[in-house]
């Protein structure tokens, strides 16, 4: 069983690489707005310690996410408080979401080997997220939103794309590099170019890039009926210390 100490530092580690537009702390819960824009990003987080009551907790939580407009979103893992949060909200008539397998790598030892090196930037680069927003679908009402986000981040990140000769985008992702960890996030294939290994390509730079700037370990989430996805981290080593989901009430 992964250590609940371990739970809590990827939470932290992934809610820093992506940061919400506001977030306010209340009684060990973290709650977190960005105008709608992800259900993480948008979600309450009961990762501490909590000593109030539970039903008015909620009932508190639903209120404020009701005056934002906003959906009633929980993000859960098998280390919430208080521990009885999961089954309560069930009780309550929220339902269960978006099922995600969080993984991890250890680069102490793996050699990443790469024949084809992905473009990186440094800092958010207008090609990057141009290509990112195509690439994700992202509604022209979202894009804002992503880019301030984004350019909240304080810790240091890498903005990776492959393209070929015509200059056209095949993949793109990002990674954030905090506490020798190095997060993979929102790695994506153009529909045009999937299972041609470029997802693989692109996975071998971030990790390649993350070994060269200090990162021992990388952690990514991916969604937990993506057997594409789910295959490809596989061959790659990544093996999975917990599972996440959402708790949702309109």
């Amino acid at each position: 069983m992964t250590s609940k100490k371990l739970i809590q530092k990827i939470e932290e580690l992934s809610m820093n690489a992506l940061p919400a537009i506001q977030t306010n702390i209340f009684d060990g819960w973290i709650l977190r707005f960005s105008n709608g824009y992800t259900k993480r990003a948008n979600s309450i987080n009961p990762l501490y310690a909590s000593s109030e009551d539970l039903h008015k907790k909620i009932k508190y939580a639903e209120k404020v996410y009701q005056n934002q407009n906003l959906r009633i979103v929980y993000k859960l893992t098998e280390r919430v408080f208080p521990e009885e949060l999961d089954i309560t909200l069930e009780h309550k008539g929220y339902t269960k979401d978006g099922l995600t397998s969080v993984q991890i790598l250890s680069l102490k030892d793996v050699v990443v080997e790469i024949n084809e090196y992905a473009t990186v930037y440094e800092y958010l680069h207008d090609d990057w997220f141009n290509s990112f927003c195509q690439l994700n679908h992202v509604d022209e009402k979202d894009k804002q939103t992503l880019k301030q986000m984004l350019g909240n981040i304080i810790h240091k990140t890498g903005y990776f794309y492959l393209s070929n000769d015509s200059g056209e985008i095949l993949a793109c992702g990002m990674c954030v590099l905090e506490r020798e960890y190095i997060g993979l996030f929102d790695i994506v294939t153009s529909e045009n170019y999937r299972n041609r290994g470029y997802g693989t390509k692109l996975i071998k730079s971030i990790l390649r890039w993350g070994k060269e700037n200090g990162a021992k370990s990388s952690y990514l989430q991916v969604v937990s009926d993506n057997v594409p996805a789910l295959k490809l981290y596989s061959k790659l080593g990544f093996k999975e210390i917990y599972k996440y989901w959402y708790r949702l009430k309109d």
